[in-house]
């Protein structure tokens, strides 16, 4: 498909702590304290990961938009939300 990004993006866990996300051959932990839009949303939604250009990763049915430098980097990104 034109436009498309073929640079893979999964999730290959998730537990009480966070989820677990397979990018481009490197895993990182998404804890729930640093990134806590995902600690109540349900499987599917977490699983719903998309990522429509190379430092973007988007999960439409959370309405949740990280660049892949706040992933690698949550310290340079505090937290505004009060979940």
């Amino acid at each position: 498909m034109p436009g498309s990004v073929t640079s893979a993006v999964e999730v290959t866990n998730i537990s009480k702590h966070g989820l677990w996300l397979l990018i481009d051959d490197q895993e990182h932990l998404l804890p729930f304290q640093e990134f806590p839009w995902f600690k109540t949303a349900t499987v599917q939604a977490i699983l719903n990961v998309e990522r429509p250009t190379p430092t973007h990763l988007h999960w439409p049915e959370l309405d949740v938009d990280l660049s892949l430098d706040s992933i690698a980097h949550p310290e340079r990104y505090p937290l505004t939300s009060k979940l």
